[in-house]
């Protein structure tokens, strides 16, 4: 790049560049086509409303954002490939632990509360990461790697 005068331009005065990758999502066992933030939500209820608890999303790019409830609270897991142990969504200070975490195979899993979010807090958590990608900035999650 030249220099052109009175152009403030100069070599190595260009600012970053910021490519944003979109990535598609898809809810496994739910249909072919990708799903905005807003569909996957609604998903989500309807599925627990039917007594599904486990939903699992699929990016683009093989991502995997897992979504596990009892209605009250949920395990929210984000996964960056397969094998890969991921994150999860944690509550800070909560105490106890809850049950009635049913897995698509029946399996009934029982978590910390700390390990948890409230389901409020889950979907919230599952929207912006279908929305942008990743987790939202105020968001408390521990990695398991």
């Amino acid at each position: 790049m030249a220099n052109r005068e009175g152009s403030g331009l100069s070599l190595g005065s260009v600012g970053e560049i910021v490519v944003h990758v979109i990535e598609s999502w898809v809810i496994s066992d739910h249909g072919p086509g990708p799903v905005s933030p807003a569909v996957a939500l609604e998903v989500l209820r309807s599925r627990i409303d039917s007594g599904q608890f486990e939903t699992w999303l699929t990016s683009s790019s093989g991502r995997s954002p897992a979504f596990v409830t009892n209605t009250e609270r949920a395990m929210v897991m984000l996964f960056e490939e397969e094998g890969d142990p991921g994150e999860h969504a944690v509550t800070p200070g909560a105490e106890g632990a809850s049950d009635g975490f049913v897995l698509s195979d029946g399996q009934g899993d029982e978590y910390p509360d700390e390990d948890t979010a409230p389901a409020r807090e889950a979907f919230r958590l599952v929207a912006h990461i279908a929305g942008t990608g990743s987790w939202p900035a105020d968001s408390c999650r521990v990695a398991d790697r």
